[in-house]
């Protein structure tokens, strides 16, 4: 009997990492231009790292975590989301001795036990970015055109800015006090997630998605309603400096974010093509996160996209593997051999080469050709290696010409780099 893979764990396949590669490639290209740089953490952390940066009562902590214990007893867990990983890095290795400024990002698998849906799974990736020590409404809004910028890049115009603040410490609890009461007077209305978490995350209640808690808390009050003066004037400067840049955007005072270390500006790429689940980028301020992790008082602000939602905002038309640039048909065992030092040959230099190991009939070889889509297919057989040239077809127009075949192989690299 067969294995099969782990639900919601899904295999990226060779007809789709064209597609990937791009994405990826895209974003360390358009980030480059920032002055972001790539950081890599392990996909497994110790479970307090998630338990004191998202906090115990969202979703994530309470259901969604893979946590196990090591042989020694210790808790560890696949990470669920990139910021923590990279804030824990930024303060283990005394990142803001060197400079407090710091642009980073991330590419990579993340973790979450939840019902696989279209472009959400349990195993899945993301493209993040976070900038650490400059608290300026210029960074956010720098932020946020990085990332519209990286959206035309890989063509996906058909998505739009929402943004939000969140408040901060001084004066979130005001409207959370306030978003409580509300909510105590419409409990019946909501579901039994709602009305188990809105004492202690109150404000996930208003992200939820089922109809009867969107119409439940359709007239409660917005956190912009509450805004102390500094919270207030820094969200009027990021929407200034958006409208300099002439960045499109719309304010969404019902947008809050599922972790708790959110604090001020909060966004994220909405797109009606995908559903429920529209929003294939978000992220925000999170200015306590890193002293709340053992770190000094510095403010940041980053963003997470899925990479399984872009592709299926791309898809893969016009994006196939590239085939050989030459195929070696060889007829016969000395024929054979010849084809492999040449192949060999080609591709230490830089040419994407195959031939047929088995070296069937040429009728065959050629379908092999045809099938990896070869631009240039050279024949050779006992024949040719006795007056030491080969023809080299042409796939594409079937037009042919003999090639000088010398020991090292030079007149055939030649040719092929001539007419790459």
């Amino acid at each position: 009997m067969s294995i099969a893979g782990v639900k919601g764990m899904n295999d990226i396949l060779p007809a789709e990492t064209p597609l990937w590669q791009e994405l990826e490639a895209t974003a360390r290209r358009v980030f480059s231009f920032y002055g972001f740089r790539e950081i890599r953490t392990p996909i497994v952390e110790k479970t307090e790292l998630f338990c004191r940066s998202i906090g115990e009562t969202t979703d994530i902590v309470e259901k969604e975590m893979y946590t196990f214990e090591d042989r020694n007893g210790q808790s560890l867990t696949l990470r669920p989301e990139g910021t923590a990983p990279v804030m824990r890095s930024y303060i283990q290795h005394r990142m803001h001795a060197v400079d407090q400024v710091a642009k980073l990002f991330y590419c990579g698998p993340m973790f979450r036990y939840e019902r696989p849906q279209k472009g959400r799974y349990r195993q899945f990736h993301q493209i993040g970015a976070e900038v650490i020590g400059i608290d300026d409404p210029k960074i956010d809004a720098q932020v946020l055109a990085m990332l519209l910028h990286y959206f035309d890049s890989i063509g996906l115009l058909d998505v739009e800015l929402q943004i939000n603040s969140l408040g901060c410490p001084q004066c979130r609890p005001d409207y959370r006090d306030n978003l409580i009461r509300f909510i105590e007077q419409r409990l019946d209305q909501l579901c039994d997630d709602c009305r188990r978490r809105y004492v202690t995350n109150p404000l996930r209640v208003l992200d939820c998605k089922v109809p009867g808690c969107l119409a439940a808390t359709a007239e409660a009050s917005s956190v912009l309603d509450h805004l102390c003066s500094d919270c207030e004037e820094h969200f009027r400067q990021v929407r200034l400096h958006l409208e300099s840049l002439r960045l499109p955007f719309s304010v969404n005072p019902r947008m809050v974010r599922g972790l708790d270390y959110y604090t001020k500006t909060t966004f994220e790429l909405v797109t009606r093509h995908l559903g429920a689940q529209s929003a294939v980028a978000a992220g925000g301020r999170y200015d306590g996160l890193i002293r709340q992790l053992g770190g000094p008082d510095l403010p940041g602000i980053g963003f997470a996209m899925g990479v399984e939602r872009l592709a299926l905002l791309k898809g893969t038309d016009g994006l196939k593997p590239e085939g050989p640039e030459i195929f070696i048909a060889a007829l016969g065992e000395d024929a054979a051999r010849e084809a492999f030092r040449l192949m060999s040959l080609l591709q230490r230099n830089g040419i994407r080469a195959e031939m047929d190991y088995r070296c069937g009939s040429l009728k065959s070889q050629l379908r092999r050709a045809d099938k990896l889509q070869a631009r240039r297919v050279l024949i050779l057989g006992e024949d040719e290696l006795g007056r030491g040239s080969a023809p080299l077809r042409d796939m594409n127009d079937g037009s042919q010409r003999d090639i000088r075949l010398d020991p090292k192989g030079l007149n055939l690299l030649n040719e092929l780099k001539s007419n790459a």
